[in-house]
């Protein structure tokens, strides 16, 4: 008869001094095993556990995490499975998010590249073309019967000195009224299918020696317009220069004298325009040779500026344009002779609406990135 305590393990299976697996925490630590043992107990240790080798970490058979209730694999006693490469086991633990991931991690590369390099290129980029709106444009500008492009506003100069002659050569005050055809022809520049025929003329008795006579005048009226830059950039319109016959356009270097009395003199500074009733492209010879304050000594580029300006007006581009973006090269068709800031120009034009702060950066051409 056995007495508790006394005989064979009722659950029939020998353990070691060490208590549960060998851990003698399990045991009180001091080697013995209690021989008591509920139902429960004989039931769970009934089940085949495998003893983990002498070279082998001890391993918990318990996963806390896993409430299933399923009973654990042995890997151990599992037969050895070829082992997955490290983007086979990322595949099989995110699926469908492993091929996400990285498209996506590629698609946010490429727009902080392009981000970037919009951002860093856009400082040496060439500013956009400013020309006009072509729904602007008066193709019967010529039966108009007063000036365009002279200041409308009533103020006194005094209080525009950007709009100040520079100071420079001798000019002639007046001429005679009349003028002369500078001799010359050519082809035909642009591809645009509206041609505008245009002599050269200068007014007689303005002396040549202070603009630099009749051909570098000429010359540099035809490689304005021939200039992919100028008015042609946009192939709707062309020039063909011609000496003889009923042109277009008149491009006339008039002296201040005269260009006042076809442009008006609301304000005692020296401008430009265009005269419909003769057709008269009319370029004051004291800006030709002294230019402007906002070109800051750049007689080249400020006398190509008025060639296109005032050509401008005689196609049809009868409005003025204000500085749209700061620092942004001005509009052709902005009074630049007067400043490039709209705070310096907006009282010359009072229709206009425009934001004050704004400046731009003189520019002489129509199509500045051709």
């Amino acid at each position: 008869m056995s007495h508790p305590g006394e005989g064979p393990n009722p659950g029939g299976v020998e353990r070691g001094g060490t208590g549960v697996d060998g851990d003698p925490r399990m045991s009180g630590g001091t080697g013995a095993r209690s021989t008591t043992q509920s139902p429960d107990r004989d039931a769970t240790e009934a089940i085949p556990r495998t003893r983990p080798r002498p070279d082998q970490p001890l391993r918990a058979r318990w996963d806390p995490t896993d409430d299933s209730g399923r009973p654990r694999v042995d890997r151990d006693a599992q037969p050895e499975r070829k082992k997955q490469s490290a983007l086979g086991r990322f595949v099989a633990t995110y699926g469908w998010r492993a091929y996400a991931v990285p498209v996506l991690a590629i698609i946010t590369i490429t727009l902080i590249v392009m981000t970037v390099k919009d951002g860093s290129d856009s400082a040496f980029a060439p500013a956009a073309d400013v020309n006009p709106d072509s729904a602007s444009r008066n193709t019967d500008v010529s039966k108009e019967t007063k000036p365009i492009g002279a200041p409308t506003g009533a103020i006194q100069a005094a209080s525009l000195p950007a709009g100040a002659l520079p100071a420079g050569g001798p000019f002639t005050q007046k001429g005679k009224e009349s003028y002369h055809v500078v001799p010359g022809g050519g082809k035909q520049v642009g591809t645009g299918g509206q041609v505008y025929t245009y002599t050269v003329e200068v007014e007689n008795g303005v002396n040549p020696q202070d603009y630099g006579g009749d051909g570098s005048f000429g010359k540099m009226v035809d490689a304005t317009l021939a200039n992919p830059r100028s008015w042609i950039g946009d192939g709707k319109v062309s020039f063909r220069r011609i000496s003889s016959g009923e042109p277009d356009l008149r491009i006339t270097l008039a002296s201040p004298g005269t260009t006042r009395e076809l442009c008006g003199y609301q304000i005692q500074l020296e401008t430009s325009c265009f005269y419909p009733p003769e057709e008269r492209v009319t370029l004051n010879e004291a800006r030709w040779v002294r230019g402007a304050v906002s070109y800051q000594g750049d007689d080249l580029l400020y006398r190509q500026y008025l060639v296109n300006h005032e050509t401008g007006h005689g196609i049809g581009y009868e409005a003025h344009e204000p500085c749209k973006e700061n620092g942004a090269l001005a509009p052709v068709m902005m009074q630049q002779s007067f400043g490039v800031a709209n705070s310096e120009i907006l009282a010359l034009d009072p229709q206009m609406q425009a934001n004050r702060s704004l400046v731009c950066k003189p520019n002489p051409w129509p199509f500045p990135n051709r």
